[in-house]
């Protein structure tokens, strides 16, 4: 049975990029089902693909290939990889750091360096700036249509030895839990910590409650306030702030019909930390 091909990139849709993939991975084998996970990456925001990827793709079938293309480094020494996840799934991509929510997730059972002379679209050799197009939707195509099996993409390479972007893991203090920003829900400008809501429950804190909320920049304090941590959206008037579980059973931070990113200039990655105390 044929596996989905699911591509992720920062090319958006207003020209014809895209379409070419889809193009390059039909003529691959006609009945290929293929699908996007997102073309609205911000360029070059590595961080935020590998988030993406992480928060969709164990709810694809197992054997699905993953395409994600956010390239900064395209034509460069960096390595073009496929790899295995624990979870059973394939994921083509640049060895640029895309991988790290994964890695600390569902891990990465085998990573093998596609061998370009033989996985690569044909005519394509003279072209530097395109490998999302020809080599990583023409070896996602191969490998889902089983054109190719994993052993053939190229040779095997030391998982371990894949580019990891740093991550602070999140931890609870005496009266505080901290983490940080891992991605905003981005149409609404929620923040999306990577601090699990058991974190807050070990604090013995329930819904109702008052938090004290603290962000960093690089270890410089650029928004503090006290909120509610609520159930829902309902639990504050328009305009005010509170303190929510996410669709992934982690905290996040948001007001209530309004975007707190845009509000208070927040971003995401290792450097955005966030605190959560107990009153």
């Amino acid at each position: 049975m044929k596996k989905a091909l699911v591509l992720q990139s920062d090319f958006g849709i207003s020209d014809g990029a895209v379409s070419a993939m889809h193009g390059v991975a039909h003529s691959v084998h006609g009945e290929l089902s293929i699908f996007d996970l997102t073309h609205d990456i911000p360029p070059f925001n590595i961080w935020e693909a590998s988030y993406r990827l992480w928060q969709t793709m164990t709810y694809w079938r197992e054997g699905t290939v993953f395409v994600s293309v956010i390239d900064p480094g395209v034509g460069s020494t960096r390595r073009s990889i496929v790899v295995k996840t624990g979870s059973g799934h394939y994921i083509v991509t640049p060895d640029n750091g895309t991988l790290t929510h994964i890695q600390r997730t569902e891990r990465i059972v085998e990573a093998r360096e596609i061998d370009e002379t033989i996985n690569r679209l044909p005519k394509s050799g003279e072209s530097y700036t395109f490998h999302g197009r020809d080599i990583y939707a023409f070896t996602g195509a191969r490998l889902a249509s089983e054109v190719i099996t994993f052993e053939e993409v190229g040779e095997r390479i030391d998982h371990e030895s894949l580019v990891s972007l740093p991550v602070k893991e999140p931890r609870r203090l005496k009266q505080s839990t901290e983490g940080i920003i891992d991605i905003l829900d981005v149409r609404f400008g929620n923040l999306w910590t990577n601090i699990p809501r058991p974190l807050l429950k070990e604090l013995g804190i329930e819904y109702g409650d008052t938090l004290n909320v603290t962000i960093l920049y690089d270890g410089r304090e650029v928004y503090h306030n006290a909120m509610t941590f609520g159930r829902s959206f309902a639990d504050t008037h328009k305009g005010e702030p509170l303190v929510y579980v996410n669709s992934l059973d982690n905290l996040g931070v948001a007001i209530n019909q309004g975007s707190f990113a845009k509000a208070y200039n927040i971003g995401t990655g290792s450097t955005w930390e966030i605190v959560f105390t107990k009153l």
